[in-house]
């Protein structure tokens, strides 16, 4: 059975991406398609919020891309001496909370010790960080893109937890986005399921895939990362067959294959 991935491949240069892997074991003929251009931005303004740990009570990232923009940061050796003599020692005396586990490995990446990464979603995030953070101490930084979602700042605010947002990246639809679809869908045929990773993935490729689809895509299993996502889909009318119990590779292949009901047979639990 084939399942259409609507993500961003993990990294060009780790192996294979983890749901192709994990869906491949499963007995799934898995396919991914980039969805997803992003354009960092502020670059200096970050660095220089970075620098300044004693402005901030702590770090929040809901996003991998929010982590590549310091990594882009850190290239130019004066800023990693920076980060490495010093400012990566005092941010670790503050909490850094992450929204799973992709971007809690990207923190450890730099240096840093993530924290609330089993939330899974902005919601939970924010209940965890407001379990922690007292009203009106020091502001949280939240580097994020230009589509964040505002129910991570509202909540906070809600609960009087300061939080100080900066844009560091855009999102655009990947260049080769709607070509890729249609070669998909000419050479593949109709997917057994597809899966949407963003509700900017929902937003860049719903139409196309409607288009291609015609009369049969009723015959689709439609699939959200997350309960964002799910939202998102449902928003635009799409009847969601199943939602990642947690965003991992393993939950969303146990999800697609219980709803296309097959037998699992090819991956111990």
């Amino acid at each position: 059975m084939k399942v259409l991935l609507l993500k961003d491949p993990k990294d060009k240069d780790s192996g294979p991406d983890p749901y192709v892997k994990e869906l491949g074991l499963r007995g799934f003929e898995a396919t991914l398609i980039p969805v997803l251009s992003f354009e960092f931005v502020s670059l200096e303004s970050l660095f220089e919020k970075l620098s300044h740990p004693e402005r901030y009570g702590g770090l929040v990232f809901t996003s991998p891309r929010a982590l590549e923009a310091i990594k882009i940061c850190l290239k130019e050796n004066s800023k990693n001496e920076g980060w490495s003599n010093s400012l990566k020692q005092r941010w670790n005396t503050k909490p850094v909370y992450v929204v799973g586990k992709a971007t809690a490995s990207l923190v450890e990446e730099i240096g840093l010790t993530p924290q609330g990464e089993k939330s899974g979603n902005a919601e939970k995030l924010a209940e965890y960080i407001c379990s922690r953070e007292k009203p009106n101490s020091s502001a949280l930084l939240f580097p994020c893109g230009a589509l964040k979602r505002e129910v991570l700042p509202t909540a906070l605010r809600e609960k009087g937890v300061a939080l100080e947002s900066l844009t560091v990246y855009q999102t655009t639809p990947h260049a080769d986005l709607q070509e890729a679809l249609s070669s998909y869908f000419s050479q593949q045929g109709i997917p057994a399921s597809v899966v949407f990773f963003s509700p900017s993935g929902v937003k860049f490729c719903l139409q196309h895939i409607q288009k291609l689809s015609g009369d049969v895509i009723n015959q689709i299993k439609f699939a959200a990362i997350g309960p964002t996502t799910a939202d998102a889909l449902e928003a635009a009318g799409v009847p969601v067959s199943c939602t990642a119990e947690t965003p991992t590779p393993q939950d969303l292949a146990a999800g697609i294959r219980k709803t296309l009901s097959l037998p699992n047979c090819c991956s111990a639990e």
